[in-house]
């Protein structure tokens, strides 16, 4: 069904509405049978108020053309009685009237878009969130996984309980712990990766209506994945060293949100980390306004400069920290397996979730982690990828220094995976993304990481992790001709809004 209104003529639009839908019944183009969105919906679509569409309805059914039934929505009717007729045999499916409001709260813009662009051969990739493979433990994890497989007992081609292999529970637990953060196997639960993690804890912690406090900007699929179950947002500015803890504070007296999700190690897409004072005082007030943290730790165990930094859940004592880690950042980007440290309560609900999502995380890749990590190698391994990052990093950052046209600022991160970047004034990333395309070069948008996507129209991501090394000098100089080009044309100019505190969306 397609409607297009003209608010420039007399015609109510409620009346507008009625003369197309009921064009398009009587020549064919909607045969009986067919399901017309819920009111809400088409409302919310063509941008006018649900009164609007009810009255448009009523008098579609008052001409007989349309009916509903509790339970079975609106749809059109047979002209020949009035009964709603069977579609005809071999009709497609009206997709668009089909999905559920649940999956019309997805953005538009999915990871499989950025991931499209890995195995492109024309293009230099600082967009994907992921690692080259040039340093994996390949030799290591073939000589485990040949081991599993020829073992007489089999386990690793079996099925796990849904938390995971109760051995492999006690090695993360252990795992933790050589990190300052101690937990019981009780505590531990295996994910298909963390973003798992963030959506479980979404599913089972938040009500429609809810409000969840996020760092802006943050990680995307934390947006998506919080909005997709109602969820109201509210936005956190970051600063140097993270969130603002002032405003937070003030969004948490005046509020009241049952979560806020962070990332304090390695910040993903600023680079930055909060300090440990800023780390105490962050789980003082959840103490004190009674809110939970999500603390998302993908990136915390590639520190290339100074000391690690201990995670907020090794500091709480009262339960209040739901900690989140993935092996797909440091072991190879392909293997999907991550884990949660929560409440022993907190696990058996996300137990119970998790079973009907997918079960539980693969078994091999179960057994080869548990193996790697009592072996000791992937301590060693960790040694060994933070050097090799260290070194990209450092020379997307001595590019930078070399070919960056005035204006373009960046930071320097101490670990993790991401340059954040601002743009020159007046240069917007919608601009700047196709321009940068066109030189073979693939970056991240800013305004991906936004409540309000304009607000991150002056920002760039860059991944210093992916990109071959003797690739990233030329990339680097590639997206600054791009910057250049769009500069000294004027072709790149848009409006750049201010950094402010974004309302709950």
């Amino acid at each position: 069904m397609k409607i297009g209104l003209d608010r420039s003529i007399s015609t109510p639009i409620y009346l507008q509405i009625v003369e197309q839908v009921r064009g398009q019944i009587l020549s064919g183009q909607m045969k009986a049978g067919y399901k017309l969105p819920p009111e809400r919906q088409l409302a919310e679509t063509l941008g006018v108020n649900r009164t609007t569409v009810l009255n448009a309805y009523r008098e579609l059914k008052a001409e007989g053309l349309i009916g509903s039934h509790v339970g079975r929505g609106t749809v059109v009717l047979d002209s020949r009685g009035g009964e709603e007729a069977t579609a005809p045999p071999g009709q497609e499916p009206v997709w668009d009237h089909l999905f559920s409001e649940y999956s019309n709260r997805f953005d538009a813009y999915v990871i499989s878009d950025i991931l499209q662009l890995v195995n492109r051969r024309d293009i230099i990739s600082f967009a994907a969130g992921i690692a080259a493979l040039e340093c994996r433990p390949v030799e290591a994890l073939k000589g485990i996984e040949k081991e599993l497989l020829e073992s007489e007992d089999r386990k690793a081609l079996l099925v796990s309980p849904v938390e995971g292999f109760a051995s492999l529970r006690r090695a993360v637990s252990e795992y933790m712990g050589r990190r300052g953060c101690f937990c019981q196997p009780e505590e531990v639960m295996m994910l298909s990766g963390s973003q798992q993690g963030i959506d479980l804890c979404a599913r089972i912690l938040i009500d429609p209506g809810d409000i969840v406090v996020v760092e802006e900007p943050t990680f995307f699929p934390a947006i998506q994945s919080f909005r997709t179950v109602g969820a109201r947002l509210m936005g956190v500015p970051m600063t140097g060293e993270g969130m603002d803890l002032d405003i937070l504070e003030q969004l948490l007296q005046r509020y009241r949100p049952k979560l806020i999700y962070t990332m304090p190690t390695y910040h993903n897409p600023c680079g930055v980390s909060m300090p440990v004072q800023n780390r105490v005082r962050l789980l003082e007030l959840a103490y004190r306004y009674r809110v939970l943290i999500v603390e998302d730790d993908a990136y915390g165990e590639l520190c290339y400069d100074g000391q690690p930094l201990p995670t907020v859940k090794s500091m709480d004592s009262c339960g209040h920290v739901i900690y989140l880690n993935t092996f797909s950042k440091t072991v190879y980007p392909g293997l999907r397996l991550g884990w949660t440290v929560a409440d022993k309560r907190l696990i058996h609900r996300f137990a119970a979730a998790r079973q009907i999502i997918d079960l539980h995380a693969n078994c091999l890749s179960q057994q080869i982690i548990e193996r790697f990590i009592e072996s000791g190698n992937i301590d060693r391994y960790l040694l060994t990828i933070c050097g090799e990052n260290r070194e990209r990093r450092d020379m997307m950052l001595t590019a930078l220094e070399q070919h960056a046209p005035p204006g373009l600022t960046w930071n320097r991160p101490t670990g993790g995976y991401y340059i954040w970047c601002r743009l020159p004034a007046g240069i917007t990333c919608d601009r700047l993304v196709p321009k940068a395309a066109e030189n073979g070069v693939a970056v991240l948008p800013g305004a991906s990481f936004y409540l309000t996507p304009q607000q991150g129209e002056g920002h760039i991501r860059l991944n210093y992790t992916f990109a071959p090394k003797k690739d990233i000098a030329w990339g680097v100089k590639s997206l600054c001709d791009a910057l250049r080009e769009l500069i000294r044309t004027g072709k790149g100019k848009g409006k750049q809004p201010q950094m402010e505190l974004n309302p709950m969306v």
